[in-house]
Protein backbone atom coordinates (compact mmCIF):
# COMPACT_ATOMS: atom_id res chain seq x y z
CA UNK A 1 0.00 0.00 0.00
CA UNK A 2 1.19 3.80 -1.20
CA UNK A 3 2.32 5.60 2.11
CA UNK A 4 1.21 8.76 2.16
CA UNK A 5 3.37 12.24 4.06
CA UNK A 6 1.12 15.02 5.32
CA UNK A 7 4.17 17.74 5.02
CA UNK A 8 3.30 20.13 7.39
CA UNK A 9 6.53 21.46 6.64
CA UNK A 10 6.66 25.47 8.21
CA UNK A 11 3.32 25.81 7.83
CA UNK A 12 2.81 25.97 11.38
CA UNK A 13 4.32 29.67 10.78
CA UNK A 14 6.49 28.87 14.09
CA UNK A 15 3.48 28.27 16.30
CA UNK A 16 2.92 25.16 18.14
CA UNK A 17 -0.35 25.54 18.43
CA UNK A 18 -0.75 25.64 14.81
CA UNK A 19 1.52 22.47 14.75
CA UNK A 20 -0.38 20.55 16.95
CA UNK A 21 -3.47 21.42 14.88
CA UNK A 22 -1.65 20.11 11.87
CA UNK A 23 -1.35 17.04 13.14
CA UNK A 24 -4.87 16.47 14.01
CA UNK A 25 -5.59 17.76 10.85
CA UNK A 26 -3.55 14.85 9.01
CA UNK A 27 -4.69 12.29 11.41
CA UNK A 28 -8.19 13.11 10.52
CA UNK A 29 -7.41 13.07 6.86
CA UNK A 30 -5.88 9.49 7.05
CA UNK A 31 -2.26 10.61 6.44
CA UNK A 32 -0.11 7.72 7.61
CA UNK A 33 2.69 10.32 8.60
CA UNK A 34 2.81 13.51 9.46
CA UNK A 35 6.44 15.67 8.44
CA UNK A 36 7.49 18.52 9.58
CA UNK A 37 11.39 20.74 9.16
CA UNK A 38 13.19 20.94 12.30
CA UNK A 39 16.29 23.73 11.97
CA UNK A 40 18.11 26.51 13.71
CA UNK A 41 17.71 29.34 11.24
CA UNK A 42 21.34 30.45 11.71
CA UNK A 43 22.69 27.26 10.89
CA UNK A 44 20.99 26.70 7.69
CA UNK A 45 21.25 29.98 5.83
CA UNK A 46 23.88 33.11 5.55
CA UNK A 47 23.31 36.28 6.65
CA UNK A 48 22.84 37.02 3.10
CA UNK A 49 20.79 34.20 1.73
CA UNK A 50 18.02 35.59 -0.79
CA UNK A 51 14.41 34.31 -0.73
CA UNK A 52 13.16 32.12 -3.71
CA UNK A 53 11.46 33.74 -6.27
CA UNK A 54 7.95 31.68 -4.87
CA UNK A 55 9.01 32.83 -1.07
CA UNK A 56 8.75 36.65 -2.16
CA UNK A 57 5.54 35.60 -4.29
CA UNK A 58 3.94 34.22 -1.32
CA UNK A 59 5.05 35.83 1.49
CA UNK A 60 4.84 39.46 0.04
CA UNK A 61 8.09 40.66 1.49
CA UNK A 62 11.38 40.45 0.16
CA UNK A 63 13.72 39.80 2.98
CA UNK A 64 16.94 37.02 3.86
CA UNK A 65 16.09 33.60 3.97
CA UNK A 66 17.66 34.40 7.43
CA UNK A 67 14.86 36.43 8.41
CA UNK A 68 12.05 35.06 6.92
CA UNK A 69 13.26 31.57 8.36
CA UNK A 70 13.70 32.93 12.10
CA UNK A 71 9.84 33.06 12.34
CA UNK A 72 9.38 29.69 11.14
CA UNK A 73 11.97 27.80 14.05
CA UNK A 74 10.08 25.08 16.15
CA UNK A 75 11.76 24.52 19.57
CA UNK A 76 12.85 21.06 19.99
CA UNK A 77 10.16 21.02 23.06
CA UNK A 78 7.86 21.28 21.06
CA UNK A 79 9.27 18.76 18.77
CA UNK A 80 9.11 16.62 21.75
CA UNK A 81 5.37 17.55 22.62
CA UNK A 82 4.22 17.25 18.70
CA UNK A 83 5.55 13.43 18.83
CA UNK A 84 3.75 12.33 22.07
CA UNK A 85 0.94 13.94 20.18
CA UNK A 86 1.55 11.97 16.83
CA UNK A 87 1.85 8.41 18.70
CA UNK A 88 -1.37 9.45 21.34
CA UNK A 89 -3.57 9.95 18.13
CA UNK A 90 -1.37 7.21 15.63
CA UNK A 91 -0.15 8.64 13.02
CA UNK A 92 3.73 8.36 12.52
CA UNK A 93 6.06 12.00 12.95
CA UNK A 94 8.73 12.65 10.78
CA UNK A 95 10.83 15.75 10.26
CA UNK A 96 13.66 16.95 7.70
CA UNK A 97 16.82 18.19 9.61
CA UNK A 98 18.54 21.18 7.77
CA UNK A 99 21.76 20.90 9.78
CA UNK A 100 23.70 18.79 11.81
CA UNK A 101 22.75 19.56 15.06
CA UNK A 102 19.13 19.15 14.08
CA UNK A 103 19.77 15.51 12.45
CA UNK A 104 21.55 14.60 16.06
CA UNK A 105 18.39 16.19 17.68
CA UNK A 106 16.10 13.92 15.57
CA UNK A 107 18.09 10.61 15.72
CA UNK A 108 19.40 11.13 19.32
CA UNK A 109 16.81 12.23 21.15
CA UNK A 110 13.56 12.02 19.29
CA UNK A 111 15.03 8.40 18.41
CA UNK A 112 13.42 8.71 14.74
CA UNK A 113 13.67 5.12 12.49
CA UNK A 114 13.33 7.09 9.29
CA UNK A 115 15.00 10.52 8.04
CA UNK A 116 13.94 12.32 4.90
CA UNK A 117 16.91 13.73 3.00
CA UNK A 118 15.49 17.02 1.12
CA UNK A 119 16.63 17.79 -2.72
CA UNK A 120 17.92 20.57 -1.70
CA UNK A 121 21.08 18.52 0.38
CA UNK A 122 21.17 16.05 -2.31
CA UNK A 123 24.56 17.35 -3.52
CA UNK A 124 25.85 18.23 0.24
CA UNK A 125 27.64 14.91 0.60
CA UNK A 126 28.96 15.12 4.46
CA UNK A 127 25.47 16.01 5.61
CA UNK A 128 24.43 12.82 3.67
CA UNK A 129 26.82 11.02 4.94
CA UNK A 130 26.24 12.03 8.35
CA UNK A 131 22.11 10.95 7.23
CA UNK A 132 23.52 7.30 5.92
CA UNK A 133 25.50 6.80 9.24
CA UNK A 134 22.80 6.70 11.58
CA UNK A 135 21.31 3.38 9.81
CA UNK A 136 17.90 5.01 9.81
CA UNK A 137 15.73 4.71 6.57
CA UNK A 138 16.01 6.93 4.54
CA UNK A 139 13.65 8.82 2.13
CA UNK A 140 15.71 10.96 -0.64
CA UNK A 141 13.98 13.42 -2.59
CA UNK A 142 15.93 14.28 -5.74
CA UNK A 143 14.28 17.39 -6.73
CA UNK A 144 16.86 19.30 -9.69
CA UNK A 145 18.85 17.13 -10.16
CA UNK A 146 20.45 15.08 -12.67
CA UNK A 147 20.74 10.77 -12.90
CA UNK A 148 24.62 11.01 -12.20
CA UNK A 149 23.96 13.55 -8.98
CA UNK A 150 21.29 10.75 -7.78
CA UNK A 151 23.77 8.01 -8.25
CA UNK A 152 26.88 9.72 -6.27
CA UNK A 153 24.59 11.07 -3.27
CA UNK A 154 23.94 6.81 -3.50
CA UNK A 155 27.29 6.25 -3.45
CA UNK A 156 28.01 8.36 -0.43
CA UNK A 157 24.80 6.34 1.57
CA UNK A 158 26.00 3.29 0.28
CA UNK A 159 29.49 4.10 2.18
CA UNK A 160 27.57 5.64 5.08
CA UNK A 161 25.43 1.92 5.83
CA UNK A 162 28.94 -0.39 4.99
CA UNK A 163 32.07 1.47 5.54
CA UNK A 164 33.25 1.43 9.08
CA UNK A 165 33.01 4.53 10.92
CA UNK A 166 37.08 5.32 10.66
CA UNK A 167 37.25 4.48 6.72
CA UNK A 168 38.45 7.59 5.09
CA UNK A 169 34.99 9.16 2.92
CA UNK A 170 36.30 9.67 -0.79
CA UNK A 171 34.57 9.82 -4.09
CA UNK A 172 36.70 6.80 -5.13
CA UNK A 173 35.38 4.90 -1.63
CA UNK A 174 32.08 5.76 -2.74
CA UNK A 175 31.90 4.54 -5.82
CA UNK A 176 33.61 1.46 -5.02
CA UNK A 177 30.56 1.39 -1.88
CA UNK A 178 28.11 1.98 -4.55
CA UNK A 179 29.09 -0.76 -7.27
CA UNK A 180 29.64 -3.33 -4.18
CA UNK A 181 27.22 -6.45 -3.68
CA UNK A 182 26.94 -5.16 -0.05
CA UNK A 183 26.13 -1.57 -0.93
CA UNK A 184 23.24 -2.42 -3.41
CA UNK A 185 21.66 -4.75 -0.52
CA UNK A 186 22.29 -1.86 2.08
CA UNK A 187 20.66 0.44 -0.54
CA UNK A 188 17.72 -1.79 -1.37
CA UNK A 189 16.63 -2.42 2.31
CA UNK A 190 16.97 0.79 3.32
CA UNK A 191 16.38 3.75 0.58
CA UNK A 192 13.38 5.62 -0.94
CA UNK A 193 14.19 7.81 -3.82
CA UNK A 194 11.43 10.76 -4.06
CA UNK A 195 11.18 11.95 -7.61
CA UNK A 196 10.46 16.11 -7.17
CA UNK A 197 10.15 19.28 -9.18
CA UNK A 198 11.65 22.08 -7.12
CA UNK A 199 9.14 24.89 -8.03
CA UNK A 200 5.74 25.87 -5.66
CA UNK A 201 3.22 25.31 -7.08
CA UNK A 202 5.07 22.98 -10.08
CA UNK A 203 3.78 23.64 -13.44
CA UNK A 204 2.30 20.35 -15.23
CA UNK A 205 4.38 20.68 -18.26
CA UNK A 206 7.34 20.06 -15.81
CA UNK A 207 6.40 17.45 -13.69
CA UNK A 208 7.78 14.53 -16.08
CA UNK A 209 6.29 11.38 -13.75
CA UNK A 210 7.77 9.27 -16.23
CA UNK A 211 10.97 9.93 -14.48
CA UNK A 212 10.19 7.85 -11.68
CA UNK A 213 10.23 4.62 -13.70
CA UNK A 214 13.52 6.19 -14.64
CA UNK A 215 14.99 6.31 -11.50
CA UNK A 216 13.46 2.26 -11.01
CA UNK A 217 14.96 0.80 -13.87
CA UNK A 218 18.26 2.68 -13.14
CA UNK A 219 18.79 2.19 -9.32
CA UNK A 220 16.73 -0.68 -8.46
CA UNK A 221 15.21 1.40 -5.20
CA UNK A 222 11.61 1.92 -4.59
CA UNK A 223 10.24 5.04 -5.89
CA UNK A 224 7.87 7.16 -4.56
CA UNK A 225 7.28 11.25 -5.47
CA UNK A 226 7.21 14.37 -3.63
CA UNK A 227 4.57 17.03 -5.25
CA UNK A 228 4.29 19.99 -5.11
CA UNK A 229 2.23 20.81 -8.36
CA UNK A 230 -1.50 22.11 -7.56
CA UNK A 231 -4.37 19.99 -6.69
CA UNK A 232 -4.60 16.58 -6.29
CA UNK A 233 -4.59 15.14 -9.43
CA UNK A 234 -0.77 14.77 -10.01
CA UNK A 235 -0.38 12.47 -6.71
CA UNK A 236 -3.04 10.32 -7.49
CA UNK A 237 -1.40 9.59 -11.08
CA UNK A 238 2.18 9.16 -9.34
CA UNK A 239 0.44 5.98 -7.45
CA UNK A 240 -1.10 4.90 -11.05
CA UNK A 241 2.96 4.68 -12.29
CA UNK A 242 3.77 3.07 -9.00
CA UNK A 243 4.77 5.42 -6.76
CA UNK A 244 5.09 3.56 -3.33
CA UNK A 245 5.37 6.94 -1.14
CA UNK A 246 3.57 10.31 -1.59
CA UNK A 247 4.35 13.08 0.04
CA UNK A 248 2.05 16.59 -0.20
CA UNK A 249 2.02 19.94 1.65
CA UNK A 250 -0.76 20.61 3.42
CA UNK A 251 -1.79 23.63 5.24
CA UNK A 252 -4.92 24.50 7.56
CA UNK A 253 -5.60 27.71 5.33
CA UNK A 254 -4.38 28.54 1.79
CA UNK A 255 -4.70 32.43 3.15
CA UNK A 256 -2.16 32.12 5.97
CA UNK A 257 0.73 34.39 5.63
CA UNK A 258 3.98 32.27 4.63
CA UNK A 259 6.03 30.51 2.11
CA UNK A 260 4.67 27.49 1.56
CA UNK A 261 0.87 28.05 2.21
CA UNK A 262 -0.01 28.78 -1.47
CA UNK A 263 1.55 25.75 -2.62
CA UNK A 264 -0.23 23.53 0.11
CA UNK A 265 -3.79 21.48 0.28
CA UNK A 266 -6.22 22.36 2.35
CA UNK A 267 -7.61 19.62 5.12
CA UNK A 268 -10.43 18.51 3.03
CA UNK A 269 -8.79 18.85 -0.18
CA UNK A 270 -6.03 16.44 1.60
CA UNK A 271 -8.19 13.82 2.71
CA UNK A 272 -9.83 13.95 -0.86
CA UNK A 273 -6.29 13.02 -1.95
CA UNK A 274 -5.84 9.99 0.34
CA UNK A 275 -9.28 8.35 -0.32
CA UNK A 276 -8.32 8.55 -3.64
CA UNK A 277 -4.84 6.72 -3.62
CA UNK A 278 -6.68 3.98 -1.09
CA UNK A 279 -9.19 3.59 -3.82
CA UNK A 280 -6.25 3.76 -6.72
CA UNK A 281 -4.51 1.24 -4.64
CA UNK A 282 -7.01 -1.16 -4.06
CA UNK A 283 -7.81 -0.75 -8.06
CA UNK A 284 -3.95 -1.70 -9.55
CA UNK A 285 -4.83 -5.22 -7.73
CA UNK A 286 -2.22 -7.73 -8.21
CA UNK A 287 -1.55 -7.73 -11.93
CA UNK A 288 -2.47 -11.31 -12.51
CA UNK A 289 -5.10 -11.41 -15.90
CA UNK A 290 -7.91 -13.18 -14.77
CA UNK A 291 -11.46 -13.14 -14.19
CA UNK A 292 -12.42 -11.55 -10.79
CA UNK A 293 -14.74 -13.30 -8.26
CA UNK A 294 -17.59 -10.57 -9.20
CA UNK A 295 -17.00 -11.32 -12.58
CA UNK A 296 -18.05 -15.12 -12.56
CA UNK A 297 -21.63 -15.01 -11.97
CA UNK A 298 -21.79 -12.64 -15.55
CA UNK A 299 -19.83 -14.68 -17.70
CA UNK A 300 -23.32 -16.69 -18.92
CA UNK A 301 -24.82 -13.67 -18.88
CA UNK A 302 -22.50 -11.63 -21.02
CA UNK A 303 -20.77 -13.91 -23.17
CA UNK A 304 -22.53 -16.07 -26.16
CA UNK A 305 -23.16 -19.61 -26.93
CA UNK A 306 -24.02 -21.30 -30.65
CA UNK A 307 -27.64 -21.24 -31.15
CA UNK A 308 -30.01 -22.94 -33.82
CA UNK A 309 -31.17 -20.26 -36.30
CA UNK A 310 -34.04 -22.70 -37.46
CA UNK A 311 -35.42 -26.14 -36.38
CA UNK A 312 -32.10 -29.03 -36.90
CA UNK A 313 -33.04 -32.63 -36.35
CA UNK A 314 -30.48 -35.55 -35.80
CA UNK A 315 -27.99 -36.03 -38.20
CA UNK A 316 -28.52 -33.07 -39.65
CA UNK A 317 -25.17 -31.02 -40.81
CA UNK A 318 -24.69 -28.03 -38.96
CA UNK A 319 -23.94 -24.99 -41.81
CA UNK A 320 -23.86 -21.37 -41.84
CA UNK A 321 -27.77 -21.45 -42.31
CA UNK A 322 -28.16 -23.39 -39.21
CA UNK A 323 -26.13 -21.68 -37.02
CA UNK A 324 -26.00 -18.44 -35.20
CA UNK A 325 -24.43 -16.59 -32.48
CA UNK A 326 -26.27 -15.56 -29.44
CA UNK A 327 -26.65 -15.02 -25.72
CA UNK A 328 -26.50 -16.56 -23.35
CA UNK A 329 -22.99 -18.40 -23.16
CA UNK A 330 -24.50 -21.77 -21.48
CA UNK A 331 -23.92 -23.72 -24.26
CA UNK A 332 -21.09 -24.39 -27.18
CA UNK A 333 -18.65 -21.87 -27.44
CA UNK A 334 -18.45 -20.03 -30.60
CA UNK A 335 -14.79 -20.80 -30.63
CA UNK A 336 -16.04 -24.54 -32.18
CA UNK A 337 -18.13 -22.62 -34.85
CA UNK A 338 -15.35 -23.87 -37.89
CA UNK A 339 -15.06 -27.61 -36.06
CA UNK A 340 -18.83 -28.33 -36.02
CA UNK A 341 -19.39 -27.01 -39.95
CA UNK A 342 -20.38 -30.11 -41.96
CA UNK A 343 -20.96 -32.54 -38.57
CA UNK A 344 -24.05 -34.35 -37.84
CA UNK A 345 -26.30 -33.00 -35.10
CA UNK A 346 -25.82 -35.48 -31.74
CA UNK A 347 -29.45 -34.58 -30.86
CA UNK A 348 -32.68 -32.33 -32.18
CA UNK A 349 -32.43 -28.76 -31.27
CA UNK A 350 -35.83 -26.25 -32.05
CA UNK A 351 -35.08 -22.67 -33.33
CA UNK A 352 -33.46 -20.69 -30.61
CA UNK A 353 -32.17 -23.88 -28.55
CA UNK A 354 -28.46 -23.42 -27.25
CA UNK A 355 -26.00 -26.14 -28.70
CA UNK A 356 -24.44 -28.46 -26.95
CA UNK A 357 -22.49 -30.61 -28.56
Amino acid sequence: MTQIIAEAGVNHNGHEDLAFELVKAAHAAGADIIKFQTFKASKLVTATARQAEYQQNNTGKTESQLAMLSRLELSYEAHHRLLAYCRQLGIEFLSTAFDNDSLIFLVEDLKLATLKIPSGELTNAPFVLAHARTGCKLIVSTGMATLAEVEAALGVIAFGLIAPRDAEPSESAFARAYASEEGQAALTSQVTLLHCTTEYPAPLHEINLRAMDTMAAAFGLQVGYSDHSAGISVPIAAVARGAMLIEKHFTLDRNMEGPDHQASLEPQELADMVQAIRDVGLALGNGRKGPQPSEIKNKEIARKSLVAAKEIQIGDPFCAENLEIKRPGTGTSPYRYWGLLGKAAQRSYQEGDVIVE
